[in-house]
């Protein structure tokens, strides 16, 4: 893992493709002005980086382009305050600043052998997208792999150019679902909950990945626990609650523990062990 000298100087990097997801989603797919940097650069699956504007801020946001494709890092924005607004009015060769990778990653050599259920919600399914391919390019470490995505329509459904490969593939099973009927749309719908357990995935030598707006995990927690999960067996990310990224500010700190050290991968079972945070 490659970490800089100065955890709070970021490395400039020039935004080399945008990809307007949503009508509020914002892809920002990056390449580190220092090549040596770039060419050496590190993480795993679920670490995070703070993107920033010079004279605006940064924001925290989940690697989603996988480690084992390297051509540029990605980065999607959900426009919510000053610093997403000032990020998605960036445009190919505009400079951003980037500190990564922090935080820890998703446990992913726990999971070989085992069947992996992903459930995503929204822009829930950025941090899951980053695990999702680096599992498919290491397809024979895993067993079965099953996604679950859903989103309130589908102009609000992000990574579609992902869509045809997931739903087509032979290696894995992919249901798609959204909140109530629109035109034109063929898969199934209804809220990501009640389609889980009609999906009824066992949980035997299983993990589930789950991540989306509070309320979805809320409920998909309980249907996980009707499916007999053990909370060990579930695992989510916390990375919007991140702000310095080092452990300093203390601005993430759940309990005893800093979502941006340890974190912000959980296992729910780790999660019940700290104040109420979902």
């Amino acid at each position: 893992m490659t970490t800089l000298p100065n955890p709070y100087l970021p490395e400039i990097a020039t935004v080399v493709e945008t990809v307007q997801e949503t009508p509020n989603i914002k892809t920002f797919r990056v390449v580190l002005n220092n090549a040596e940097r770039m060419k050496a650069f590190r993480f795993e699956p679920g670490q995070v980086g703070q993107l920033s504007l010079f004279g605006v801020g940064e924001s925290t946001f989940v690697i989603n382009s996988p480690p084992t494709r390297m051509e540029y890092l990605q980065f999607s924005v959900m426009m919510a305050g000053e610093v997403t607004t000032a990020l998605h009015g960036l445009k190919p060769g505009d400079q951003v600043g980037v500190r990564a990778p922090l935080g820890n990653c998703f446990p992913y050599e726990a999971m070989k052998g085992k069947n992996v259920v992903f459930v995503g919600g929204g822009i829930g399914m950025a941090p899951l997208r980053t695990l999702l391919l680096f599992m498919l390019d290491k397809r024979k470490d895993y067993k079965n792999i099953s996604l679950l995505y859903g989103a309130r329509s589908p102009q609000d459904m992000a990574f579609q150019y992902d869509l045809p490969d997931w739903t087509g593939r032979k290696d894995m099973t992919t249901v798609l679902t959204i909140d109530r009927e629109a035109p034109g749309w063929e898969h199934t719908v209804g809220l990501i909950p009640n389609v889980l357990l009609e999906m009824n995935p066992s949980p035997k030598n299983t993990v589930a990945v789950t991540c989306g707006p509070p309320i979805m995990i809320k409920f998909t927690l309980q249907a996980l626990k009707k499916l007999g999960f053990e909370d060990d067996q579930i695992v989510t990310t916390l990375e919007k609650r991140m702000k310095c990224g080092v452990g300093i500010c203390g601005r993430c700190n759940i309990g005893t523990k800093y979502v941006c050290v340890d974190g912000p991968v959980f296992t729910y079972a780790q999660l019940k062990e700290l104040p109420n945070e979902l």
